[in-house]
């Protein structure tokens, strides 16, 4: 039900940008709809010998401004919803930050941390075999995404170059810097989210010490989130993983939370500050309460729907920066908006990720390797860029930065479509 209700809440913003900018009904439901979806079934052997069979998938949302472009997720609770959803937010993302590609997304149902090293290999590697007739650096690129790293980029772009018979770096992103992957793509989606905040802060005025941040998800998002917004003087007060979550008032170092949660294998108990990782004081919370908190910057980086009509109007926040996809239903940001809160939408807050991986692609098409400080300083000039441009056509037209970042992402699409479409 949640993932209907997530693919529900993207096709209604979809919807609305469409009928504001004056477009047809009929073109906004030939646009909702992917231009290929691939629904296919996965045989790996185990360890034990038996046969398993996973369900994959792989949608391809559009293709109007270039390549196909998105992640491939290995997750128990995988959905052809949730991926068309995805895929969806996936087109409008890269168009919105000006980047030549559409949108595409992938997944299996499966829970990867129940595999072995090598059951893991041979699942990443049957999955480029059932689609690799339908990707490439010039048709269909994909990344990491949840539950996928780069040792599983490795994995596909090995057993995909063997199957078109030559190496072909450009075909995946988000592969090991060894393996002409980029410099700084690992952290750069949570980089990216900092670089919002710091927007936030000279459109509002914002003072760092003073500004209170809680991050629901302690993962590559929410963690980096947290390193490079305490680096520039944040206080971060609440972090969470799945299980639940802890909160400081004095402030937590993300660094050392990290260091502690790997050593005890959660983060309950992980209140740490300076060289103490058990400050009094600190408690441990829920993830609801976490998002209830009465904080100055609210993060959900974890998963979509976390944030709907039932719960938007406890939260707090006077900002929200939405880094997970989807994390705030149609329903809650209405509820959010007519409260006054300011919420930067998903497609340009966790635009980071993609901004690299279309780096680490033309890296591979140039022959050339990034330094990190080159990702850093160009990933911050795209995102800089895209902010200004959802800020000052919020302002013109007196609406939120959600509906501004939509309507220009929908605006740019059909721009480009009236060349290719009658």
């Amino acid at each position: 039900m949640t993932k209907n209700i997530f693919l529900s809440s993207v096709i209604k913003k979809v919807e609305k940008a469409g009928k504001k900018l004056k477009i047809s009904q009929e073109k906004i439901e030939l646009f909702k709809q992917p231009k290929r979806f691939l629904n296919f079934q996965i045989i790996f052997t185990r360890d034990n010998g038996k046969k398993e069979i996973v369900q994959g998938f792989r949608c391809q949302h559009n293709n109007i401004l270039g390549p196909f472009k998105g992640g491939i997720r290995f997750h128990p609770n995988v959905s052809e919803e949730e991926v068309k959803a995805l895929a969806l937010l996936m087109t409008l993302k890269c168009s919105l930050v000006n980047l030549p590609y559409g949108g595409a997304k992938g997944g299996v149902i499966v829970d990867p941390k129940k595999l072995s090293k090598r059951e893991l290999e041979e699942l990443s590697r049957e999955y480029v075999r059932e689609i690799y007739q339908f990707i490439g650096e010039d048709i269909d690129i994909p990344a990491p995404d949840v539950n996928t790293n780069p040792q599983i980029m490795a994995w596909m772009v090995d057993e995909y170059s063997k199957l078109v018979g030559k190496f072909s770096p450009g075909a995946f992103t988000g592969k090991p810097e060894e393996l002409r992957g980029l410099k700084g793509r690992v952290e750069a989606t949570g980089y990216g989210g900092v670089v919002i905040l710091e927007k936030l802060k000279e459109k509002y005025g914002l003072i760092p010490e003073k500004t209170t941040i809680a991050i629901q998800g302690f993962g590559n998002v929410g963690f980096h989130f947290a390193k490079f917004a305490y680096e520039k003087g944040y206080k971060i007060v609440a972090l969470s993983e799945v299980d639940g979550g802890i909160y400081l008032k004095e402030g937590l170092e993300p660094e050392k939370v990290l260091q502690c949660k790997m050593q005890k294998g959660t983060i309950a108990g992980c209140y740490c500050k300076g060289s103490v990782c058990d400050w009094k004081g600190g408690r441990d919370i829920s993830n609801k309460q976490l998002l209830e908190l009465n904080v100055d910057v609210l993060v959900p980086a974890a998963v979509e729907n976390v944030i709907t009509k039932e719960n938007a109007s406890k939260i707090k926040a006077k900002y929200i920066i939405a880094m997970a996809n989807g994390p705030i239903t149609q329903e809650a940001q209405e509820i959010l908006e007519k409260k006054g809160k300011v919420i930067v939408p998903d497609i340009l807050a966790n635009a980071g990720g993609v901004i690299a991986s279309y780096f680490e692609w033309r890296q591979a098409k140039e022959g050339r390797l990034w330094a990190r400080e080159e990702t850093y300083k160009e990933l911050e000039n795209i995102l800089t860029s895209a902010f200004d441009k959802v800020f000052n056509y919020a302002k013109k037209k007196r609406i939120s930065l959600d509906e501004s970042a939509f309507q220009l992402a929908i605006q740019r699409i059909f721009e480009a479509s009236k060349y290719l479409i009658n």
